[in-house]
């Protein structure tokens, strides 16, 4: 997903505007940016780059600046809206959705699902794209993810989960050895959770459902199910119940073409023995 897309122009602007609010206290009490880092605690560059909308500031970020600047509670005040706008639009739609699913599916055959990725497995992801993505994009998309990975232990109405891998997802060495092994201990840690199924489609089975590539199915807790896959650039959402049912029967036949839960687990465990 691209960090500031066409349709995200409206949280660039969100960003734009707290930015010149921030500068407006800033300099009315008369500090210059490197002063009011060393007041909060951040660095004359991140302070410039959050007046200009270029980065995100964190609660901790307002909150300091709130009391350095004697905002009244201003600046603490666009907390909220900063949140909505740190995160490109696609992650929030596709965040809202996941929110109110009571079961999430998900087949992948290139890298390990979001919700599963170490916070190091998916900077490396992030920063495997060509062209580039900026260090603040960067940033960016880490906290959206990290954040909507939340909904597997949230304290809400928690959902079913089940993810099919593709064997190659636990082999490709995205961010090198380490990196890859980490990931691996993450898959066992949450495929013992009772909410979760994690399965693994085995290189060496002559069929394979979903070689049209990865996707997500979230049903709903009204009883709708609504699709999402993301390929290259574009990131769609599906609702149209023709399209789903192809992709629930597709799903249906991807676990049984993979292995059981218990014998997945297995399997990534030998898999992180020989990485």
């Amino acid at each position: 997903m691209e960090p500031y897309g066409a349709d995200d122009e409206e949280s660039a602007a969100v960003l734009r505007t707290v930015g010149r609010v921030i500068k407006t206290c800033r300099e009315r009490k008369g500090l210059r940016q490197a002063e009011l880092g060393t007041a909060i605690g951040y660095s004359e560059e991140q302070v410039s780059s959050v007046e200009r909308g270029r980065r995100a500031p964190s609660p901790t970020f307002l909150e300091a600046a709130d009391r350095a600047l004697d905002a009244g509670g201003l600046l603490a005040g666009l907390r909220k809206d900063v949140e909505q706008a740190r995160y490109p639009k696609k992650v929030r739609d596709l965040a809202k959705l996941e929110a109110e699913a009571v079961e999430i599916c998900a087949y992948d055959n290139s890298v390990v699902n979001g919700l599963l990725q170490t916070e190091e497995y998916l900077r490396a992801v992030f920063g495997s794209r060509r062209p580039a993505f900026s260090e603040e994009q960067v940033e960016r998309l880490v906290a959206a993810r990290l954040a909507r990975q939340s909904v597997i232990a949230g304290k809400q109405m928690i959902p079913s989960f089940s993810f099919v891998h593709d064997e190659a997802t636990l082999r490709r060495r995205v961010g090198g050895r380490m990196v890859l092994r980490r990931q691996l201990e993450r898959l066992l840690e949450v495929g013992q959770m009772r909410n979760v199924e994690i399965q693994v489609l085995p290189m060496d089975r002559e069929d394979n459902a979903g070689l049209g590539g990865p996707f997500h199915l979230l049903r709903l807790n009204e009883g709708t199910t609504v699709g999402h896959n993301e390929v290259q650039r574009t990131s769609r959402l599906i609702s149209e119940p023709k399209e789903i049912q192809i992709l629930e029967l597709r799903y249906g036949v991807l676990r049984a073409q993979a292995l059981p839960p218990q014998e997945s687990l297995a399997f990534v465990e030998k898999v992180l023995g020989e990485t």
